[in-house]
């Protein structure tokens, strides 16, 4: 007979339940979240197991890996799905919940979740963090000039790089000012050190990919998108078909049928939230910025004029999902089509 176990995981302790084909609960325990411990406790019963559940959170990627490593048959469960699953049981506790995983990897019912190989969580960490110090760059700048509005010191437009002498020279007059503004200068200039460390990485890394340096031949994608999109797919076996992508990064309009009930919404927004936003932006680079002209770029300006520009970025984005996955599949550069142009 093959048992089925639920894990459910938190950051010192996991608790554990192991149910047989017909649902009867077996063991149960709460041990130390470490993979070594869990999987000497579920081998050490001596059981087969045909499925062991957890769901997807920050630990799940290095506990699947840790037991999968220890040849335990790992499924990593929709946050949302098993979130909706369990809130039918009236008392929620954490032997309530491994109860409930355990069930749903007795009857099958659960939406499984690809967990990324190692590599792209790495590129991933290289993506969160530059991004996590542009971020805190863009708000030592906007500090900076909310702090000098007051005393009528205006910055205007200037780029990044000549921002700290824009606020030298106002502050020239006013010793105290400057007294004041070089800390948050100097940590300015550290955040731009650091970030410019790591941006470089990001371009060494893809030039040293093949997928990533193929996906930059699509006008309007960059380094960071092509190696945004790189982690979001990771795999790109796991999906049938190309046209599957841009549903599963939450770009196809939502469905209500019910009855006679049958509307569309906006779009989804499901999946992953940097991908679906780095292709926006590429989209919105390809419609407005790029000079070349490409089909893509046709359909998405006729789009536009008969819909708006924000709903055409949208749709761009879509297909651009779609043929950076089928690029990747096929091995094959970006065609352009021609010099298709669009009337006035």
């Amino acid at each position: 007979m093959s048992f089925y176990v639920g894990l459910n995981v938190s950051v010192k302790l996991t608790a554990v339940c192991i149910v047989d084909g017909d649902g009867a609960i077996m063991p149960e325990a709460v041990l130390c979240t470490e993979p070594e411990t869990l999987a000497s406790f579920l081998s050490g019963t001596g059981l087969t197991f045909a499925r062991v559940g957890l769901e997807a959170g920050p630990l799940s990627s290095w506990l699947h890996d840790g037991l999968a490593a220890a040849g335990l048959p790992m499924v990593c469960v929709e946050a949302r799905h098993m979130a909706a699953a369990l809130s039918a049981m009236r008392n929620k506790t954490d032997r309530n919940d491994a109860r409930g995983i355990a069930q749903m990897m007795r009857t099958g019912w659960f939406r499984k979740v690809h967990v990324k190989s190692r590599e792209a969580r790495e590129l991933r960490l290289l993506l969160v963090n530059r991004r996590a110090l542009v971020a805190q760059r863009c708000e030592l700048d906007n500090t900076i000039r909310g702090t000098l509005k007051v005393f009528g010191l205006k910055v205007g437009v200037v780029s990044r790089l000549g921002f700290e002498a824009r606020v030298l020279e106002l502050v020239a007059k006013h010793p105290n000012l400057g007294d004041l503004l070089q800390p948050m200068l100097t940590v300015r200039a550290v955040v731009m050190e650091q970030y410019h460390v790591l941006h470089r990485r990001l371009l060494q890394a893809v030039r040293e990919d093949e997928i990533c340096r193929r996906s930059m031949t699509v006008p309007g994608v960059g380094p960071v998108v092509a190696a945004v999109y790189r982690t979001g797919v990771d795999v790109p076996e796991r999906f049938a078909r190309s046209r599957s992508v841009g549903a599963h990064f939450g770009l196809t309009p939502r469905k209500y049928v019910s009855g006679e009930t049958d509307r569309s919404g906006r779009i989804s927004k499901c999946g992953d939230a940097l991908v679906r936003t780095s292709l926006y932006e590429a989209a919105n680079i390809l419609l407005t910025r790029v000079k070349g002209w490409c089909r893509l770029k046709a359909w998405g300006l006729r789009l536009a004029r008969r819909a708006g520009m924000q709903k055409a970025k949208v749709a761009v984005a879509r297909k651009l999902a779609v043929i950076l996955h089928r690029m990747w599949v096929d091995g094959s550069d970006f065609r352009w089509g021609g010099t298709e142009t669009v009337a006035a």
